[in-house]
């Protein structure tokens, strides 16, 4: 087990090959086997697979203790072996099925967007013209926008990959589909919109949180589920995805969270723009945000704290030095598209 993970770790050392016999080979049958299958279950299978090991490390930990306590150091030791086996493969199964993901060629190179840099006015420019197109189709949702059921926002999301997918190479899904999590009451205590499950291949979202953030996230774990490992990258590709589409909801749950990230980035940078353009946001997206974060602050609490420390160290081991601060990189991979728009 050590000796596949040290050679796949070796193997991650070089993006190109990963891109060509990972991403684009092995990780293509995953999603060809895992999709055909689990995407019979209404439920999700992950969030199954996550409640029985939970529940089994809880036994087994109790089982060691108690083994220690009686001094049956011999049952005890083989009982530790196999946990520590069980963590291997756990490793193993998380970088093959999945996770080497992390460690293919930058979406940047992907996308054609080599030049990522910009200016600040560069910056104020397409938080602008992201401002205004918030403002925009926010003012376009009608109440049956606002009542579409979540079968309806993962039929809608699912459409608009495909639709995407059929002109582009970097949004080729292979039965790409999203789950309402069985774990949601435990995901807003950590503050989550949805997770992948790298073990099964399914996209979960949290089917409680404010209806205009649902449809984003939906697109956002489904690009994990096409094969973008990083947060930013899963976060672009999201977005070009729900904009590109023609339903009002995802437009404007795409455009919502953009003017968040590229407004974050403005403030970093310039707080006179930041003022200036916030008195742009129109009354609405504004109430929005303050639901969006009244929503989570009713669940904040030290559990969600925790979780933050964990993944975003989980997030440096895989190639994501900026931890959490990965989601805001977002901000550059747009910037470029927009760039490229203009030039084009």
């Amino acid at each position: 087990m050590a000796l596949a993970i040290f050679l796949l770790m070796l193997f991650a050392d070089h993006p190109a090959a990963v891109e060509r016999y990972y991403a684009n080979g092995f990780y293509i049958v995953v999603c060809r086997v895992f999709h055909s299958v689990l995407n019979v279950f209404p439920f999700s299978v992950g969030d199954v697979l996550y409640i029985a090991v939970v529940i089994y490390l809880i036994y087994a930990v109790i089982r060691l203790v108690t083994l220690l306590f009686k001094k049956q150091f011999q049952k005890a030791g083989r009982l530790f072996l196999g946990l520590i086996i069980g963590v291997q493969a756990g490793i193993l199964a998380f970088y093959l099925l999945w996770g080497m993901n992390y460690f293919r060629l930058p979406a940047s190179e992907r996308f054609g967007l080599r030049d990522t840099a910009f200016t600040t006015a560069d910056l104020k420019a397409v938080t602008c013209m992201l401002i205004d197109s918030a403002n925009a189709t926010r003012a376009r949702l009608t109440p049956g926008d606002w009542a579409q059921s979540n079968t309806h926002i993962y039929n809608t999301a699912r459409h608009a990959i495909y639709t995407i997918g059929k002109d582009s190479a970097n949004f080729r899904a292979y039965s790409p589909d999203i789950k309402p999590s069985i774990l949601t009451p435990l995901l807003n205590y950590i503050g989550t919109s949805g997770y992948y499950n790298p073990f099964t291949s399914e996209a979960q979202v949290n089917y409680q949180m404010p209806v205009f953030n649902r449809p984003f996230v939906v697109c956002h774990e489904m690009s994990h589920q096409m094969g973008y490992g990083a947060e930013d990258e899963a976060d672009f590709a999201g977005f070009i995805i729900a904009v590109k589409s023609h339903d009002r909801l995802l437009r404007y749950s795409a455009y919502h969270l953009a003017v968040q990230e590229f407004m974050h980035s403005l403030g970093a940078r310039d707080t006179m723009a930041h003022k200036e353009l916030k008195a742009m946001i129109s009354k609405d997206v504004r109430s929005d945000y303050i639901t969006e974060r009244n929503y989570w602050l009713a669940y904040e609490n030290k559990l969600g704290a925790i979780s933050s420390i964990f993944y975003d160290n989980f997030l440096k081991v895989n190639n994501q030095p900026q931890g959490l601060e990965t989601y805001n990189r977002m901000v550059l991979l747009a910037m470029a598209w927009y760039r490229d728009k203009w030039v084009h």
